[in-house]
């Protein structure tokens, strides 16, 4: 049974400039995904996605592979996972007769071995095309709150305004993490957010999906709370 790790890592961040790679707690963001990968002894290779020339030196220098760039068509702000998921399986240089595929985005310093190979384990088990790390949103969604065009509060759903929070269904939002898939899943674009996924349920507040500098200081505290904790 062969896997690999992929490492989407492009140049070219906007919201946080070289955020795959800025410094986080004393190393490279970046590290963490793939120091994960490798402690998790899941992977046969773990490869890293770039078309950067010094992410693809940082990501060596931590032990991954990059034995391609990506081209610039698929390293902007509309390239989709899958695409460059897809892109990097189709290079000569990846092993192609593999059965599972696991996508670890860069900016993940929360990402657990433990959790990786529990990912591994729940996609075999249940058969699934995908399986991916989620948590519970901390309020109830049926409760949701937007402002109309008059600047007045309109609720999502006014039927569950009487229904108690503790019976309200929960609901589970995608922590940004990581991704496991059959390789077939990949290549055929299959959609990760669907039926086709099973859940690898984490606890609340233990994960940040950082995507501009108001995440990654949260992550930052998060991140240094644990420290003191652990010490």
């Amino acid at each position: 049974m062969k896997r690999i790790a992929i490492i989407p890592a492009r140049g070219g961040s906007k919201r946080i400039p070289k955020k795959n790679i800025r410094q986080f707690h004393g190393q490279p963001i970046i590290a963490y995904s793939i120091q994960s990968a490798l402690e998790s002894d899941c992977f046969d290779q773990v490869i890293v996605s770039t078309d950067s020339t010094e992410i693809a030196t940082i990501a060596e220098s931590y032990g991954a592979s990059v034995p391609f760039l990506r081209p610039a068509n698929l390293s902007n702000d509309f390239a989709g996972t899958v695409e460059v998921i897809q892109h990097a399986l189709k290079q000569p240089a990846i092993e192609q007769e593999l059965d599972y595929v696991c996508c670890i985005y860069a900016t993940a310093p929360f990402v657990q071995a433990s959790h990786l190979r529990k990912g591994l384990e729940l996609l075999i088990q249940q058969d699934s095309e995908y399986c991916y790390p989620v948590c519970e949103y901390p309020s109830p969604i049926q409760r949701a709150l937007a402002v109309d065009n008059n600047g007045h509060i309109a609720m999502a759903k006014p039927e569950a305004v009487a229904t108690r929070s503790q019976d309200l269904q929960a609901h589970y939002y995608d922590t940004g993490q990581f991704y496991w898939g059959t390789r077939n899943a990949f290549i055929t674009a299959k959609p990760i957010l669907s039926s086709l996924a099973s859940p690898l349920v984490l606890p609340k507040g233990s994960v940040v999906d950082i995507d501009d500098p108001d995440d990654w200081r949260l992550a930052e505290l998060i991140y240094q709370h644990r420290i003191l904790e652990e010490s």
